[in-house]
């Protein structure tokens, strides 16, 4: 992996699958502050934060708004270094941006409870560069980490893609899930999220990344994609079974 550009998505990739990250701040005197936040990305994979105003990392950020992210791999080996991670550096800013909100507690159904809290806000990353190990001897420093295309007409529309696929096309989404990522059956496996790489799913605890054949850009190329990988599901599905 040498291109510049698969180098880059390999790091999204891994930040939009994360659901957690190590959050480094800078704490007033010689030390750095890390703390264990929750973690959504915009379309773009910029991080999206949860923050309460009496944490510790928040007071640090209002002061120094430099940080940095590390996103780990999850996995089931022992060997958790031959994961793959990475550390992404920007400045955090509050955003008041609905479609922030909307993404995140789609992400994180759990903090819909303390999102209201009036110390409670959300922060976005501007993400200035990042430092990806993805395996022994592929390690890289990643100048353009967000998503460099167009995200505009998509986000108008996730909304209702993700509403319209999970209200009328649970069965596809099933489909994506065990079929195509192999994941656990019987999970009840809804989208959270569509950005132009891939979707995102989750079932209680469980979350999942399928990424898209080629970037898609409007709600046009969405359906497209959508329908390509319900088929391509279902074909799998019937090999599976033999028929």
């Amino acid at each position: 992996m040498t291109d510049a550009n698969d180098i880059a998505k390999t790091a999204r990739t891994l930040m939009r699958t994360a659901t957690t990250a190590a959050l480094a701040t800078e704490r007033a005197g010689p030390w750095p502050y890390v703390s264990l936040v929750i973690t959504a990305c915009d379309l773009d994979a910029s991080p999206i934060l949860l923050l309460s105003d009496l944490a510790e990392h928040t007071k640090n950020i209002l002061a120094e708004p430099r940080v940095s992210l590390l996103f780990a791999e999850q996995g089931d080996g022992p060997d958790v270094l031959a994961r793959g991670r990475v550390t992404v550096l920007g400045r955090a800013s509050r955003t008041d941006e609905p479609r922030h909100r909307e993404r995140f507690l789609a992400r994180h159904e759990e903090a819909r409870g303390y999102a209201e809290f009036k110390d409670f806000h959300f922060y976005k990353l501007e993400v200035t560069k990042a430092h990806l190990i993805a395996g022994f001897g592929r390690i890289h420093w990643v100048e353009q980490v967000p998503y460099p295309g167009e995200t505009a007409a998509l986000a108008e529309s996730e909304s209702e893609i993700v509403g319209h696929m999970n209200q009328d096309h649970g069965e596809a989404i099933r489909l994506y899930a065990e079929n195509l990522l192999g994941l656990p059956a019987g999970e009840a496996w809804r989208m959270t999220g569509i950005d132009p790489e891939g979707i995102d799913l989750a079932a209680g605890a469980l979350s999942a990344r399928l990424t898209f054949e080629a970037p898609i850009a409007d709600a046009h190329s969405a359906r497209a994609e959508l329908v390509r990988l319900a088929q391509l599901a279902r074909t799998q599905g019937r090999a599976k079974s033999g028929e």
